[in-house]
Parts: structure tokens; sequence; C-alpha cells
């Protein structure tokens, strides 16, 4: 069996951070410079490290009241010169959890706790660069439990001599995500395509805001069997409508391709976030039929 070490997961924006000659910068996973996106992080880079050449691996992180928050996130992604307020409405924090290069030597090779010793050797805190803990001989039910208390989202196992694999999903790094349930109001559907075709591609959601007003959540695409998404289908359009349910209108997008159904069906679904603007990540768990549409309110508000 493998001795495995815990981590935090943070529901954030992954990067790999480069100092040295040049000046300090941020990569998306797909080898995007995002560094004028976030020039607090850079500026944090170069106070703590200088000309050091370093290649380091984190999570850009927007906290909110202390909790990471990707909605938080989200309003700094794509935006490359944000303003003064936006910066300090939007702060970001770059949590490192891994190096791959220090001076010009690959650390990639070295294992996990070897990894993590330099890393810490770097002495790299600042209010804007933070190195979390991780830890050894813990049970993971519990380490679960800890990160559900600190809203993170989820933990992840390493196995403490693992090497780092650039560009891999490396079977020695486990993920467990927290997820939340909620109920939801079928609205609609989109209609399936390739293996889903002759059933549904994916539902519209919603549910009722503090004014009892039907607004939309999101769609739900993850989650079914081929036979649940063609009886899907076939139910919704005994109650298809011609237009939509919602108070609000939802997105252009969404209501191009939407069939409109009456908001009756309550189904459950799993999701990472609920951001105002839609759920993340969600998975279809079922439809409920101990609930009725009226019962449904907002994502956490029930």
């Amino acid at each position: 069996m493998q001795l495995r070490a815990w981590e935090g997961k943070w529901d954030g924006m992954r990067a790999i951070a480069t100092t040295g000659q040049e000046t300090a910068a941020l990569w998306s996973r797909n080898g995007n410079r995002v560094s004028e996106s976030f020039p607090e992080i850079v500026d944090a880079l170069a106070a703590v490290l200088g000309h050091r050449e370093t290649v380091l691996d984190g999570e850009i992180v927007a906290l909110d009241k202390g909790v990471p928050s990707f909605a938080r996130l989200q309003r700094r992604m794509h935006v490359r010169a944000p303003s003064a307020e936006l910066r300090n409405d939007a702060l970001t924090t770059y949590y490192v959890f891994d190096v791959l290069d220090i001076d010009g030597t690959s650390t990639t090779e070295l294992p996990y706790l070897e990894r993590r010793e330099a890393l810490s050797s770097l002495s790299i805190e600042n209010p804007r660069i933070k190195v979390p803990p991780f830890w050894l001989n813990v049970d993971g039910a519990a380490m679960l439990e800890v990160a559900k208390k600190h809203h993170l989202e989820g933990i992840l196992a390493k196995s403490i001599n693992s090497t780092y694999q650039p560009g891999k999903r490396s079977p020695s790094w486990i993920k467990t995500p927290l997820r939340a349930k909620a109920e939801a109001i079928v609205a609609g559907f989109v209609e399936g395509s390739g293996s889903a075709a002759g059933g549904i591609g994916s539902l519209i959601l919603g549910a009722h805001d503090d004014s009892g007003a039907l607004i939309y959540i999101g769609s739900v695409g993850s989650g079914f069997s081929s036979r649940q998404r063609r009886e899907l289908r076939e139910r919704l359009l005994e109650i298809e409508r011609p237009t939509s349910p919602f108070t609000i209108a939802p997105p252009r997008a969404i209501a191009r391709e939407a069939r409109w159904c009456e908001p009756l069906l309550v189904c459950d679904v799993e999701y990472r976030e609920f951001t105002g603007g839609g759920l993340r990540h969600p998975v279809f768990k079922g439809l409920r039929v101990d609930k009725t549409a009226d019962e449904v309110d907002l994502p956490g508000r029930h």
C-alpha cells in the first residue's frame, strides 16, 4: 500500500509560474501567458524570488470572506489589464503546491516529500503567495470533513514517492472533490446528438428566487444513461410548450437551442458550486417524485 500525503484542493485556476532573469510570468495549463491578468501575483513572485530561476506549480485563488470563490475569480480570468478597483474587489493569491525547477536544475524526478522540502526552502510566503500545508498519517474521511468545514473544493491524495509528471494525469495523485446537492426544476431540454441522438442532450434547469420568480440556474448534460436520455425526451415532449417558462429570460445561447416544457418535473443534481449565473459541474442524479416545483428554491436556500 502506497503511503500518501494529503492536501486541500483549492477551487481556482491552475497556473505555472516562472521566475529568473526574465520578468516573472504566469502560464495557464494550456500554455497561454496570463501574467497580465494577475499583476499582484507577478509582483509578489518578483519580490520574494528576485532573479532566482524557478518553475512553480500552483492554483490562483480569489477568496470571498476567507473562502475560495470561483465566481469571484471569474471576474479576473479574462481581464488582461484589471483596474485597481477590480484588483481590490477580487484580489487573488497564488497557492503553490509543487516545484519543477530550482536554479536551472529540474526537480521533477524527486519524490513528493523531497519536492515539498525543496519548495519550503525557497521561503516564498507572502500576502499574495502561500504554500499550503500537507498532512501525513491522516484518515481520508477525516480530511474530507476538514475540507468541508473550511469550504474547500475537496482533497488530494499524493503518493509520497511520486515524481512530477508534466502534462499527465498521474495515478499517484487522486482527487476527491466535495459536491453539494440541490433540487432543480426541469424547464426544457436540448436535443441530443451523436451517441445521445434520439434523447436529450441536456436538461435546462430553473429554481425560484426570493420573490418567487422562476430563474435559469444552468444546464446539466452528464449523469444520464442512454435509456434515461430517451425516456426523459419522451416525457418532456408530453408537456412541451412553445415559450420559455422563466420569469427572467435565460441566456440567448441557451434559448436558441431550447425546447421548452411546463415546469412540473423536479430533479436532483450534484454540483461543485452555484455562482449565481449557474451551477458549476452539475451531474444529474434522478427525478424526484416527492417534491413539487413550487418547493424548489435556489441552490443552498433549502
